[in-house]
């Protein structure tokens, strides 16, 4: 089992250690753009080698785990060089761009449209922990155009890292996901900007901030490269998911100043049955 992992941060490191544990026979291999995060990968024995592009006409599989603006780049020259019964897949944040700059490849059989839905806010190959994806959701997309020997080959090894598996198509992947995770992350960077301009005139502000600024704040703390270009490929959902939000945040702010409290209390009533939600109660 030849795996060649494109992009050595949090979700290609993690897959590299649950493939490893999962199936030690494996050889894992990794390709970065940053040769720091190379040799700490080696060092930490996140991956056993060190590989380059030419490495993939080998691979039994190569998982591409780079920012979304460069895998519609980078997937393509993969299919390019694949073998005929290697599987590619893709952990990017979107979709439709990723599918639609492949979708008339010779070797687009060779693909499936993943996106594990996990993570944390830490970056780079030391950020990698077992059991990343235990319990977590996998959407794929556009799963018939991927060989169906391949594919199923491709579920057992997510079942193995124990994902949870939804079938989506892409344009609607990039819709959804723009208000549960991209418009978190902009709300987390936009409180810490926030609180970061008042602290310059109050220096003690962090002394009295609490757990409830703290794991709101936490997604502030990811990767500006990885998320700036998950902005620039959903822009438009991303606008109008952040439109929404706005609108909703206005009103609270009119319903402070005119002393509605009753109206704040049903905003928030309303807002709860959230946990519930959550907890998966229907």
């Amino acid at each position: 089992m030849n795996v060649l992992i494109i992009g050595l941060g949090l979700i290609g490191g993690s897959l590299a250690l649950d493939i490893k544990k999962a199936f030690p026979e494996a050889k894992i291999s990794g390709i970065d753009a940053n040769e720091k995060h190379v040799e700490e990968a080696l060092l930490l024995g996140v991956i056993q080698h060190a590989a380059t592009m030419d490495d993939v006409p080998q691979a039994d599989w190569v998982i591409v785990a780079i920012p979304v603006n460069h895998i519609v780049t980078v997937l393509p020259q993969v299919l390019d060089r694949v073998k005929e019964d290697a599987i590619v897949f893709d952990a990017g944040s979107t979709k439709a761009a990723i599918c639609k700059a492949v979708e008339n490849h010779l070797r687009r059989r060779n693909f499936i449209a993943t996106h594990p839905i996990a993570g944390t806010e830490f970056s780079g190959p030391s950020a990698a922990i077992h059991g990343l994806f235990d319990g977590k959701t996998n959407i794929i997309c556009e799963v018939e155009r991927t060989a169906f020997k391949l594919q199923e080959k491709a579920l057992e090894l997510f079942k193995v890292l124990g994902m949870r598996i939804r079938y989506m198509d892409p344009v609607s992947h990039d819709t959804h996901i723009a208000y549960v995770s991209h418009l978190s992350h902009i709300s987390a960077f936009m409180l810490g900007k926030t609180v970061i301009e008042k602290e310059k005139d109050e220096r003690d502000i962090f002394d009295m901030a609490g757990s409830g600024f703290a794991s709101t704040v936490r997604l502030a703390k990811s990767s500006p490269t990885t998320w700036a270009s998950i902005f620039s490929e959903n822009k438009e959902n991303v606008s109008e998911a952040l439109r929404l939000y706005i609108a909703n945040l206005q009103n609270f702010q009119q319903l402070l100043e005119k002393e509605d409290f009753e109206g704040i209390f049903l905003e928030m009533e309303n807002t709860n049955k959230i946990k519930d939600i959550l907890n998966g109660i229907k």
